[in-house]
């Protein structure tokens, strides 16, 4: 992850259906995981949206975990590619919040 080699090890980990707002359903992975010895609980919302339908991923990083939120950031999106083999893509939005 940019350069860097992190150490991950998953701890746990679920996934369950839930409803979302409007009745749409909605699949809900949460993951305990610990990643350059900071352990912490991550979660993926995937759902459908737009006209075609199409299943989108959702996550975010919480500015109260171990280093603040840039160091959540790093540390989601190296356990995101040591479980998928793909970089998620980072979004920074206007009030602060970060997308993955």
């Amino acid at each position: 992850m940019g350069g860097k080699e992190h150490v991950v090890k998953v701890i746990d980990w679920s996934a369950e259906f839930d409803e979302g707002r409007g009745g749409r359903k909605l699949l809900r992975i949460k993951i305990t995981a610990e990643v350059d010895c900071v352990k912490s609980d991550y979660e993926i919302t995937y759902g459908r949206y737009g006209r075609r339908n199409a299943a989108v991923g959702f996550a975010a990083a919480w500015a109260d975990a171990p280093g603040g939120r840039k160091t959540d950031v790093e540390r989601f999106s190296a356990l995101v590619k040591a479980l998928t083999g793909r970089e998620p893509g980072v979004y920074r939005i206007k009030d602060g919040r970060i997308k993955i």
